[in-house]
């Protein structure tokens, strides 16, 4: 990959892999870590990449191993979540409060819910990207939407405001 490429890369999709390894790692200084590893991991990667979204699906794909490699070790770290809430600029309470109860769900209903409308993946890509069937991605976005409805203490109609944005899949 050539410097400009390498580096337009990586201003398109570090945000989104910063998301998706915070997402995993539930811990800011680690999510740095999996990101600066996955651009190494990238920059050293010798085949060419078909189009933007093979390259976006091959850092969510490297980000997911490296995220679950960190895991095996001993010392891995979680810090506070409302305290890492704080520091970010968010439009108003209710999106920390989303935030926070988003990272509090467990890995395999977070993951989901942040690709699908963090990342705008469709079921599907996520359900390869995750390497189950597409079904296991519905009904974890469903019960992700309900353990968030019960966390958030609102009525059944509640869905996340950029559910108007998302395509149907």
């Amino acid at each position: 990959m050539q410097n400009d490429e390498f580096r337009q890369a990586v201003e398109r999709h570090r945000d989104m892999v910063f998301r998706l390894a915070y997402t995993y790692m539930r811990d800011a200084a680690d999510a740095d870590d999996v990101a600066q590893d996955v651009f190494v991991k990238l920059l050293r990667h010798d085949d060419a990449f078909m189009s933007d979204g093979h390259l976006r699906n091959w850092l969510v794909r490297v980000t997911i191993n490296t995220c679950k490699s960190l895991f095996r070790r001993p010392w891995r770290r979680i810090e506070s979540i409302e305290s890492y809430a704080e520091t970010l600029a968010m439009p108003s309470e209710e999106h920390v409060d989303l935030f926070t109860q988003v990272m509090r769900l467990s890995e395999k209903y977070r993951v989901p819910l942040v690709l699908y409308y963090w990342g705008n993946y469709p079921t599907d890509e996520i359900a390869r990207l995750l390497r189950v069937p597409p079904a296991t991605v519905r009904t974890r976005l469903t019960r992700a939407r309900t353990q968030l409805r019960t966390y958030l203490n609102e009525e059944e109609s509640w869905e996340p405001h950029s559910m108007a944005t998302r395509p149907n899949h």
